[in-house]
């Protein structure tokens, strides 16, 4: 199989260079050859199979299906309505009732014809799902967060080296031209020294059934468990209203939602944040009901180099709210010259003039993408990194997971980038790792 992938990545690379070079040499090339109109020739197309087709899936799984180069093959969830229902959707565009649906990820995992995987499963199977794709020699789109723990991250990180597999974080935030204006300003100094930088996420949810209840007859739950703690079946536990609010299977929504923004922030950060860091702060849980993640959370991460970065979650703060206006969700860099606040629905700054800056050829420049599945799909084919890649995703993770941890223990927690380990606190180093169900092993 070894083989095989290394040849088909190889042939890949081998379309893009002749399809560059056909510009000073032209030819003459059958239809037959290219595909059906409006498609990508068959030796030039990713093939993918989708693990995950519940709601975050199916979207990703649209973006896919809108480029021409992409033939899904194959979809996978445990869930067996909302796997046919995948199925459909991807029959009606390939034009076939070909894709073959999957009870087992393994399975679609193991297929030599699969060159890339889109992974949008629970947030407690990601880990597990991307390294079985990863260790058949797949490429892979991993939706976020990345991991449970510390360990989950690095083993995902080690395996994506160990089999050269271009990985896309699906942090979609770095392919938007507003937030990536937004750390070329603070990145270039444009802002002056820039020595605080505000993030803000919504809050979880709280609440949810307790009632046990029947497993519905169209979801394997023994399978959908995994590697967490088993549980009786719950009114809705696998509903994506809950599942998410639950810290057996997730974070909740300090890194669910809050590695957007985390991530934006050491993008625009640079070397400012790859320093020694201390983390402090407080969080608001659950007293009752199925989700027991924090609702809202304020923590202060104190760099090295200076730059505090300041993680609230919940209500805006006045202070943000006055600065920034309303639904300031995103990232807000402050520098000794002025500021630039960036979210999904606009970018702002504290003149606007700041917002014209020309960048030339001396500045850091953070690419031009946008679109971040074509992103993915041009890096399978050129083997370069992508715009999310696995470091960066690994490094976003952590302070999401730091951040759980500093307001779990209620005490202020030091980091060491380079050993990636909590400092003098055995605790709290305790968290950075988490049991598996049996037979589920790293």
């Amino acid at each position: 199989m070894k083989q095989i992938r290394t040849d088909r990545r190889g042939f890949l690379r081998q379309v893009v260079g002749a399809a560059a070079g056909a510009v000073a040499f032209p030819y003459i090339i059958p239809s037959s050859v290219l595909g059906k109109a409006g498609s990508a020739p068959p030796s030039n197309r990713i093939v993918v199979g989708c693990i995950g087709v519940g709601s975050q899936g199916t979207g990703d799984m649209r973006r896919f299906l809108a480029e021409a180069d992409v033939q899904i093959v194959a979809v996978c969830d445990l869930k067996r309505n909302v796997c046919e229902q995948a199925k459909r959707r991807v029959d009606e565009r390939n034009g076939n009732s070909d894709c073959r649906m999957y009870h087992d990820f393994r399975e679609l995992a193991a297929r030599e014809d699969i060159d890339a995987v889109l992974d949008a499963t629970c947030d407690h199977w990601h880990v597990l799902t991307a390294l079985a794709a990863v260790r058949s020699r797949k490429d892979v789109y991993l939706e976020k967060p990345m991991g449970m723990s510390l360990e989950e991250d690095q083993a995902l990180r080690a395996a994506c080296y160990q089999y050269d597999t271009v990985f896309q974080f699906g942090t979609q935030q770095r392919s938007d031209s507003r937030f990536r204006q937004a750390c070329e300003l603070a990145v270039n100094g444009r802002l002056g020294k820039v020595h605080t930088i505000n993030v803000l996420s919504p809050p979880s949810v709280a609440g949810g059934p307790l009632d046990v209840a029947p497993v519905p007859e169209w979801l394997d739950y023994e399978m959908w468990l995994g590697p967490a703690p088993y549980k009786p079946y719950t009114t809705e536990r696998c509903s994506n209203k809950y599942w998410w609010f639950h810290s057996d299977y997730a974070l909740g929504w300090i890194g669910g939602w809050g590695v957007h923004p985390l991530d934006i922030a050491l993008w625009g950060g640079g070397k400012a944040l790859e320093g020694k860091v201390t983390l402090e702060g407080r969080g608001t849980f659950p007293r009752d009901g199925f989700c027991d993640t924090a609702t809202e959370w304020r923590i202060l991460m104190k760099y090295d180099s200076g730059v505090t970065l300041d993680y609230a979650g919940g209500p805006q703060p006045a202070e943000w709210f006055s600065r920034y206006g309303k639904d300031a969700h995103g990232v807000g860099f402050e520098g000794t010259d002025g500021w630039v606040h960036v979210n999904r629905g606009r970018i702002t700054a504290s003149d606007k003039k700041l917002l014209e800056t020309p960048f030339g050829p001396g500045d850091v420049g953070l690419g031009r993408n946008s679109n971040h599945v074509r992103n993915f799909l041009d890096c399978v084919k050129s083997r370069r990194k992508t715009v999310s890649h696995i470091d960066s995703a690994v490094q976003a993770d952590i302070l999401c997971q730091l951040s759980d941890i500093a307001i779990r223990t209620e005490r202020k927690i030091a980091w060491n980038p380079v050993k990636e380990e909590i400092i003098g606190d055995e605790e709290a180093s305790r968290r950075l790792r988490r049991s598996m169900r049996s037979p589920w092993h790293l």
